[in-house]
């Protein structure tokens, strides 16, 4: 795909309701799942899951609401 027909294809998207878009985003994401074993997924990704992987084992894993975690994420990235 060339840069001009991508501007274009950018453009339309903007132009699109939000149902649409969000339309386009979940075939996106079908199509990129069906791909996922050659996703390479980064060793300090994995790592980090592991961390938390063996602290819900051990009981160690703190949960807090999704309200209050999407709170803390909004105040984080401001």
């Amino acid at each position: 795909m060339s840069i001009v027909s991508s501007v274009t294809a950018l453009e339309q998207i903007h132009q699109m309701p939000l149902r649409e878009k969000f339309l386009v985003l979940e075939a996106i994401w079908d199509d990129i799942s069906r791909e996922e074993e050659n996703l390479e997924v980064p060793q300090w990704h994995k790592d980090i899951l592991d961390e938390r992987e063996r602290m819900v084992a051990d009981g160690k894993a703190q949960f807090i609401d999704w309200e209050v975690a999407k709170k803390q994420i909004k105040e984080a990235t401001e």
